[in-house]
């Protein structure tokens, strides 16, 4: 007759391998290691944030920032905050990393500037509280920057991302002049180099030019103005762009156009000024990476792209990437940060928080916005 192991317990005769199982347990448990007592993201950050007041009542006097923006960026990505009324920020509930920290807001008396300060690089831990009073100091926009690409392509299952553009501002109160300048994708030097944008051999120039297109004119003329306060799109092809991809836009009316003189079929609307190719060799369009690039604007006066562009004569220029943990390529002298980028063939775009507000830092001056707009924020 068979004995089943029920039976056998109830006999009290347990088994040599049911006394080993227990024995395994016992061991295991009473070698376990303690839980840890402090749980990752739960570090603090607590902030003060003021302004000196000098600049406009000639004594230095502190002010706290009322309903400021504050700018939280980490390997986790970005996150925007706003100070109470006394100026201070408490934010719990953080994850270990190094956090650079902005602060900004509008100038009551001139929104032409800025009020920004900032902290880059601190080590802030879980479990511990970190706190610093950020000192704002006013900021002027007084320049063309870029303000907006478009690069990730609308939604849709065709793969079409030919509604890409690049917007410019013109910040100043006084008309800039377009006249030979240079907009460019930076995105070689990739081989042993230092990659897109970086200065290379040290000599003050910035290397991995891949696309280069021209306005008309050389620099210094002023054949084609740019007014104040005023936007330019500049767009990969200036037509409307719905009629292939109903979730796409209209760039018809875009001020610029990128054509390449040397392709046999791009596509060239005759009411739209062009900005030309200046590579012979390359029959392609001016077509950005959806997800990661570097785009530059310079003033034209160093045009031999073949050995890097002055860094002295860059007007602009802004770095994309998927991740925040991607390593910075762009010299930075030309910006000290880069953006987060939106996710490919989702009908965001990228754009500056402030209209032509370039602090030179991306990563605390642009932001990622539902869907593109051309012209206008």
């Amino acid at each position: 007759m068979k004995t089943s192991l029920k039976n056998i317990w109830r006999n009290g005769e347990q088994p040599f391998f049911m006394i080993l199982i227990f024995s395994v347990v016992i061991f295991l448990y009473g070698c376990h290691e303690e839980l840890p007592t402090t749980i990752d993201g739960n570090a603090k950050i607590e902030l003060t944030a003021i302004w000196d007041t000098s600049s406009v009542e000639n004594v230095t006097k502190y002010i706290p920032l009322i309903n400021a923006k504050v700018i939280l960026s980490s390997e986790y990505g970005v996150s925007v905050r706003t100070t109470d009324e006394n100026g201070k920020l408490l934010v719990s509930g953080l994850p270990s990393s190094t956090y650079s920290i902005s602060v900004r807001m509008p100038h009551p008396l001139d929104p032409n500037i800025l009020l920004v300060g900032s902290v880059r690089d601190r080590e802030i831990i879980t479990g511990n509280v970190f706190m610093d009073t950020i000192i704002a100091k006013p900021i002027s926009s007084s320049g063309i920057s870029i303000n907006e690409i478009y690069a990730s392509g609308p939604v849709n299952s065709i793969y079409y991302f030919y509604d890409q553009f690049i917007e410019l501002y013109n910040a100043s109160d006084s008309v800039k002049y377009l006249d030979g300048m240079l907009v460019m994708r930076v995105s070689g030097n990739n081989d042993g180099g230092k990659g897109p944008g970086a200065d290379e051999d040290d000599d003050n120039d910035m290397d991995g030019v891949t696309y280069v297109f021209k306005f008309p004119g050389r620099s210094g003329e002023q054949n084609y103005p740019f007014y104040p306060k005023s936007f330019l799109v500049l767009a990969q092809d200036a037509v409307n762009h719905k009629n292939t991809v109903s979730a796409s836009i209209d760039l018809n009316g875009a001020n610029w156009e990128f054509f390449n003189q040397f392709s046999a079929n791009d596509i060239d609307n005759p009411n739209v000024p062009n900005l030309i190719n200046l590579r012979s060799e390359s029959t392609v369009d001016f077509m950005i990476n959806l997800s990661s690039d570097v785009i530059v604007v310079s003033s034209g006066v160093d045009s031999i792209w073949t050995d890097g562009i002055d860094i002295s004569n860059v007007i602009d220029g802004v770095e994309y990437q998927s991740t925040m943990t991607t390593a910075k390529t762009l010299d930075s002298r030309v910006d000290r940060g880069f953006v987060l980028s939106p996710a490919k063939y989702g009908g965001q775009s990228i754009q500056r928080r402030e209209q032509g507000s370039d602090t030179n830092d991306a990563t605390m001056d642009w932001e990622i916005i539902p869907k593109p707009t051309p012209g206008f924020q």
